[in-house]
């Protein structure tokens, strides 16, 4: 799949850790370190521009290590840039730590995996079928 992208960055493009990541890294596009105190939120540019072909979305999902290691995850979670979409990538952070964080230029904030999508056509009927869960829901299902 090609991706158009403008890189206003300065950083190198997104690139593939290894041969079988599903993600790329996207990096904090910011002249200044921003400080977010326990939870606190903000809005981080990465200075990329994408043109997604048809039928393609890009998730920006949080950075497993960040989450675990300090508390910051991307709030929006999974965040989708639609194909339609061509302003700069920016990336909803918060700090759900109770320490503060710091965010520094070029800092690798969250990751971007592209993903395939269809749009619904919406058919309204009297009813739906039948099925062994029927309307249970959010644990209806067991407890683990």
């Amino acid at each position: 799949m090609k991706v158009n992208i403008i890189n206003r960055s300065g950083y190198d493009l997104p690139q593939y850790e290894t041969s079988l990541s599903a993600g790329v890294d996207l990096k904090a596009h910011i002249e200044e370190p921003i400080h977010l105190e326990s939870l606190e939120r903000c809005l981080v540019k990465t200075g990329l521009f994408l043109e997604l072909p048809s039928g393609i979305e890009a998730q920006v999902r949080p950075r497993s290590g960040l989450a675990l290691k300090k508390g910051i995850t991307v709030l929006n979670s999974p965040g989708t840039i639609d194909a339609d979409y061509r302003g700069e990538v920016g990336v909803i952070l918060i700090n759900l730590s109770k320490d503060k964080f710091s965010i520094h230029p070029g800092d690798r904030i969250a990751q971007l995996v592209f993903a395939t999508h269809e749009q619904a056509d919406f058919q309204v009927v009297d009813s739906l079928s039948e099925t062994q869960r029927g309307t249970g829901g959010f644990g209806s299902t067991g407890e683990n």
